[in-house]
């Protein structure tokens, strides 16, 4: 496995930064967003460290000779809007920028984007499920075209009220993937695995790795912390964030070796990258870079 970061956790940083900052510090990719340029809507969200519109022949040499030259590799372009948003508007231009991924990905030679399938929260799952095979099968048939994949990340994005009662991300259990996979029998759709999202969901998080180990295209390292006294008070239907906390690998309740241990099973030798969203590392630039940094010293008890 080649283990590297989400860039969205240094957001200041420029895309030169970023590929310096990993080099100076051993990692071997970089999970690059890619978002629209403009105002973000959510912590972690609206960071662009590649701009994909208008780029030309001489931008897409210069981002690869620069990450070549630091030996760091890009995993993925991410963007993870909410592509299914009631409103049609929005969803054209998730959709749109989505696709302007696929074709840069291709450009730079990294075949691989990580994103949302998206959710419009008060329908129930099979009527997102119908409003998902209309929406994705230009998309993923885009992405064959230019053979690059689309890694899917499990996050329910159900965290605050406005997000309420169904989440914006569809693609969040192993029954729900069973049925995506189905409705678009793709081997360009896959999963983006990250374990910590069924911790707070109670659903076993290294079973669905054996299942599906033919659509785990890329792994995200992030952990949560449950606590148990919040939870007791106000139970599974309050929003998530009163009784659980995203938190650096191995301060929250993922069994990394576990984890980790399935994967090398399953054969996985891919991109795994941290995903820095604690709260408790965030006070300076300092506290944001001993989060990765503390992070990485954890997790390379299990990936060397």
């Amino acid at each position: 496995m080649k283990l590297g970061f989400v860039s969205a956790i240094l957001g200041e940083y420029t895309f030169e930064q970023v590929i310096d900052y990993a080099s100076e510090n051993g990692f071997e990719c970089v999970e690059m967003c890619c978002w629209p340029e403009g105002k973000a809507e959510r912590r972690y969200a609206g960071v662009t460290h590649i701009s994909v519109e208008g780029l030309d022949d001489k931008k897409i040499e210069y981002i690869k000779d620069y990450c070549a030259k630091k030996d760091v590799s890009i995993s993925s372009l991410a963007y993870y809007p909410n592509t299914l948003d009631p409103d049609s508007q929005k969803r054209a231009f998730y959709i749109e920028h989505i696709k302007q991924l696929i074709v840069a990905s291709r450009k730079l030679g990294i075949n691989m984007i990580t994103t949302f399938i998206g959710r419009v929260p008060t329908l129930t799952v099979e009527e997102n499920l119908k409003i998902y095979k209309d929406v994705w099968t230009p998309i993923v048939s885009l992405a064959e075209q230019n053979g690059v994949k689309i890694a899917i990340e499990n996050c329910p994005m159900l965290f605050t009220n406005d997000q309420w009662p169904g989440g914006q991300n569809l693609a969040t259990t192993p029954a729900i993937w069973r049925k995506m996979f189905e409705l678009i029998p793709s081997d360009n759709l896959g999963i983006n695995y990250d374990p910590s999202h069924f911790v707070w969901q109670h659903i076993d998080y290294i079973k669905p790795v054996y299942e599906f180990k033919d659509r785990i295209f890329h792994v995200h390292f992030k952990d949560i912390k449950i606590y148990r006294d919040k939870l007791d008070d106000v139970g599974i239907m309050a929003t998530p964030l009163q009784y659980m906390s995203p938190k650096l690998p191995g301060l929250g309740d993922v069994d990394w070796g576990k984890f980790v241990s399935a994967l090398t099973d399953i054969g996985y030798n891919e991109n795994a990258c941290l995903e820095i969203e604690d709260k408790a590392f965030e006070g300076s630039i300092q506290d944001i870079k001993n989060s990765i940094e503390l992070s990485k010293h954890y997790m390379k008890q299990f990936v060397i």
